[in-house]
């Protein structure tokens, strides 16, 4: 090897020392940028010479020429990185749920002395002190002034809740944007990415910018990444492709046609519905479209089924003024025609029909046998079910079978015996709530023995999709209500008319001159009862019952996302402390590294410097 190939070879060897000293420089002043990975210089022997030509006898085998610069690679684990992208989306969901659950337990953690059950228990002690004093004016007085203390704490739990749905909705907006300004700078960074490769470069850092990216991306939304085509990195939603190369795909929002003033996430380019299964957006959705509107659905049938069966023992009933026939409670009807008739699809005419409660017309003895056989068909989420009963089954009988089916319509006598049919809330969203939306009866229960449809089959049922439904019910005996507006919570209240009027408040039932006997307490006393009673329609629960067990699931609930939470935390914990510990910067391990590749250099630096020294030598040696 000549002395100037020896320099050549010095030279190479102080770039390659050089390039590490950097690198390792560079390690150093990122050791705290998020979601930097620590890279190292891969050095290998550069080609070495070989001359056929030439006999070496003394020399064999080739001639070597030093070290050169391979790449910088970053130190990365891409299958702890794509266990984390898979796991993170976990983390993000329960975190989003502990938060908001927190929320809502503060909503439900009421002041004793305003909450729902105090106001409530002071309700039902009003009543019962009417029934011991009919008479009295201030008996009256503070069943009106506690009725009112209740209405009161029931609309700020609704308010709370809305409140929390509002909040919700705005979360999940800005979320969308979120994971749309991921995308798109998840695209930019695919196409300069590359760039930077077709010109033989290694773009570690913007491959970590990326990877950060797709870390925060995952905690919000399900996706997985496809890195087999290096030209085009891809990310997919649940199979569809978010991101493809430099081109990114967008969500939008659009508003729900069903009052709340929400909004749906859909696909900007073929406006689809999007779904996410986890996340923090998936449990946004989850928590504003399942949980809290369950909570309000929970509220609104607890007040409804309070409402109604308080109005039907207080119409019944007659007050000290000998007034009768007026509901305790006033609901704010969804719709203002008589007749439930409504524009369900705002085209100008009427399309539906929104009835809450329907009465058949004839009284029934609950222990009697119909004597005959029949199926009933009732609307229910996936469509309507049907409930068969045979001639030895009773009036009892058929009545829980209705109530034991997964129909959204319960059923019960009430005080005069008439049969009810009542409307719950709708299981799927689509659907209204306390709305009515199909009964059919192919024999004769529901028609001649009930008096409640004017005929029997199909031709027969009662369609909420039609204006004019009532039509199908039994013409002037069967009696039905008109829907509540959605959120029913909200705008009950006190009879007007008995609020001008103390001594209609109904304590007693009217003797057969339709008058109220003198000292009669009666129908207030009966009031009072359904307290204990096992009267939640649907359900075999008092109210007391019924308005327990809501408080235990939300605490229930509340507990579960933070037991999940604290789980998914110490999983992801330990994955990222495993990929620190591959990836991550240690100072004193790159220190140690600076002080070695500084060894090298001044040693490659000695080697340059004698070979300098030899063609000195030969060059002045030549001039002598």
């Amino acid at each position: 090897m000549s002395t100037f190939a020896g320099i050549e070879l010095g030279k190479r060897s102080l770039m390659a020392h050089s390039q590490q000293i950097n690198t390792a420089g560079h390690n150093i002043s990122n050791a705290e940028t998020e979601g930097y990975s620590r890279q190292r210089v891969h050095i290998r022997a550069y080609d070495p010479l070989y001359r056929p030509d030439l006999n070496r006898a003394e020399t064999p085998g080739q001639i070597g020429q030093g070290s050169s610069i391979e790449s910088i690679a970053r130190v990365r684990d891409s299958l702890l990185d794509a266990r984390i992208t898979s796991q993170s989306h976990l983390e993000g969901y329960w975190s989003k749920r502990e938060s908001y659950y927190q929320m809502l337990e503060s909503i439900y953690n009421e002041p004793v002395d305003v909450s729902i059950r105090s106001t409530m228990d002071a309700f039902w002690e009003a009543w019962q002190e009417l029934s011991l004093y009919p008479e009295s004016k201030a008996a009256r007085q503070a069943v009106v002034t506690r009725s009112e203390s209740f209405i009161d704490s029931v609309k700020q739990r609704h308010d709370g809740l809305v409140g929390v749905g509002t909040l919700l909705n705005g979360d999940i907006e800005a979320t969308v944007e979120q994971v749309n300004s991921y995308s798109r700078d998840i695209a930019a960074l695919n196409k300069e990415i590359v760039r930077s490769r077709a010109m033989g470069d290694n773009p570690n850092d913007l491959l970590d910018r990326r990877d950060l990216l797709v870390d925060k991306l995952s905690s919000i939304i399900n996706i997985t990444t496809d890195e087999r085509d290096p030209d085009e990195f891809m990310v997919h939603l649940d199979g569809k492709v978010l991101v493809q190369g430099n081109i990114a795909r967008n969500f939008s929002v659009e508003a729900i046609k069903d009052g709340t003033g929400y909004t749906k996430v859909i696909w900007a380019d073929t406006k689809e519905d999007a779904f996410f299964n986890g996340g923090s957006l998936g449990g946004l959705i989850e928590l504003r479209d399942v949980d809290v509107r369950e909570e309000l659905q929970s509220l609104n049938t607890f007040v409804m089924n309070f409402a109604d069966l308080v109005n039907d023992i207080h119409r019944n009933a007659v007050g000290a003024n000998n007034t009768t026939g007026l509901d305790f409670f006033v609901e704010q009807p969804f719709v203002t025609n008589a007749l439930g008739n409504y524009d369900r699809d705002s085209d100008g005419v009427d399309d539906s029909s929104y009835i809450f409660r329907m009465t058949g017309g004839n009284t029934l003895n609950p222990q009697d046998k119909v004597g005959f056989d029949g199926t009933i068909r009732l609307a229910s989420r996936t469509g309507l079910v049907e409930i068969s009963y045979y001639a030895t089954d009773t009036v009892e009988t058929i009545i829980d079978k209705i109530n034991d089916s997964e129909s959204e319509v319960k059923a019960y006598l009430d005080r005069n015996s008439h049969l009810v049919l009542k409307a719950t809330t709708a299981a799927n969203p689509e659907n209204p709530d306390f709305v009515i939306r199909h009964v059919e009866d192919s024999s004769y229960f529901l028609s001649q023995y009930a008096g409640l449809l004017e005929e029997s089959g199909e031709e027969g049922a009662y369609r909420f999709d039609q204006a004019n439904a009532v039509n199908a019910l039994v013409e002037n005996k069967a009696r039905y209500a008109v829907a509540p507006v959605l959120n029913p919570s909200a705008y009950f209240t006190v009879n007007e008319a008995i609020k001008k009027d103390l001594l209609s408040v109904a304590s007693a039932f009217p003797t057969s001159s339709g008058l109220a006997e003198v000292g009669d307490g009666s129908a207030a006393l009966a009031i009072a009862s359904l307290r204990n009673g096992m009267i939640m329609i649907g359900e075999n629960k008092s109210f007391d019952d019924y308005f327990s067990e809501t408080v235990t699931k939300i605490g229930l609930k509340g507990e579960e996302a933070e037991i999940a939470l604290m789980s998914q935390n110490a999983i992801m914990s330990d994955l990222r402390s495993l990929r620190d510990s591959i990836s991550g910067v240690n100072i004193d391990e790159e220190l140690a590294d600076i002080i070695k590749f500084q060894h090298g250099y001044n040693a490659a630096a000695k080697f340059i410097s004698v070979m300098d020294d030899m063609i000195n030598t030969v060059i002045n040696g030549l001039r002598a």
